[in-house]
């Protein structure tokens, strides 16, 4: 073992590193696109996100997932994206809803759709592991977002399901876009939502049967 390793299995729960990631952690918020502005994360930032993502379980080093970065150069064409995704499961959308449709690629200084790999691998690791090893993946880069001041949320929605959207990031067969996750400066703090306490999602198994 380590020193790192044998130094942090020895830290108390109340000592100032573990108060701090406590802190870190049940004070994230997750925030629609629309509330995070500029400024965003720099390139290097975005490096250091996918970086912190990697350091996510992956049982049979698989790496079932991946993200794709929607640059400000391309807002337009997600944009269009969206809107024939929109048109592709109805056809008599209206202008205004086109519109508002196109105006969600712009939203979010940073964007990235997340992507996981369910399909047939070896070796054969179940698909939900492959679904909590993306999870684990996100929630890294959501807390080192919060670490280095920035707010993040994830957005789905139908458009996740369309032909279209499909074909423009160029999923295979057994990939799915799972979310988007952005990143940006919080344009209006809210309030914290109550959040579940330990007894109400953990039960303890019996010794008896």
């Amino acid at each position: 073992m380590n020193e790192p390793v044998r130094r942090l299995a020895r830290l108390d729960p109340y000592c100032p590193e573990a108060e701090g990631a406590k802190a870190l952690i049940t004070g994230r918020q997750n925030f629609t696109p629309r509330r995070l502005v500029e400024p965003g994360p720099t390139e290097q930032h975005v490096v250091e996100l996918l970086s912190a993502a990697a350091a996510a379980p992956d049982h049979g080093e698989l790496s079932p997932w991946r993200f794709v970065l929607i640059p400000a150069t391309a807002r337009a064409r997600l944009g269009r994206v969206f809107r024939d995704a929109l048109l592709e499961r109805d056809a008599q959308a209206t202008e205004q809803q086109q519109a508002d449709a196109r105006e969600k690629a712009v939203r979010a200084p940073c964007l990235m759709l997340a992507v996981v790999d369910v399909g047939p691998r070896d070796p054969p690791i179940p698909s939900f592991e492959r679904v909590v090893s993306l999870g684990c993946a996100i929630q890294n880069m959501l807390l080192l977002a919060r670490a280095m001041g920035f707010g993040s949320g994830l957005s789905s929605g139908q458009a996740l399901r369309s032909t279209v959207l499909r074909e423009a990031f160029g999923l295979a067969p057994d990939e799915h876009g799972v979310c988007f996750v952005s990143f940006g400066t919080v344009a209006k703090a809210r309030s914290m939502r109550a959040r579940p306490s330990s007894g109400d999602i953990c039960s303890t198994f019996s010794d008896e049967g």
